[in-house]
């Protein structure tokens, strides 16, 4: 089994900054790509930021300049720097991984079970 753990969620002020970590454990042999998904209210479920094992990113349009996606892979860790934060961010995000736990393994998507993110004055 694979757990996925997400962190540092919160309220922030318009303009402010904050930094999600999330953490996979368990059986793990191989995190082919770690990723940060949101939800707001009655909206779907949306790709925040991506990043592969080899470094490759890519991010939703609207948070491009302003979030930044990084990854540990000595730690399974995946991180989001979430800077001139918008009320529009205000979401739950949520940390997902696909990841193969053997070598002859499928890989498979694990989610996290979400942190809030609140932006508001």
């Amino acid at each position: 089994q694979v757990h996925i753990v997400e962190s540092g969620g919160g309220l922030m002020q318009p303009g402010g900054s904050l930094r999600l970590s999330c953490v996979a454990s368990g059986t793990i042999w191989m995190i082919y790509t770690m990723g940060w998904y949101r939800q707001a209210p009655e909206k779907e479920r949306e790709l925040v930021a991506v990043t592969t094992s080899v470094g490759t990113t890519n991010y939703e349009e609207s948070v491009k300049g302003r979030f930044t996606i990084s990854r540990d892979n000595a730690k399974n860790a995946v991180y989001l720097q979430m800077n001139r934060l918008k009320p529009e961010d205000t979401a739950v995000y949520y940390c997902a991984a696909y990841v193969a736990q053997t070598p002859d393994s499928d890989a498979s998507h694990y989610w996290g079970l979400g942190t809030q993110v609140t932006v508001s004055s």
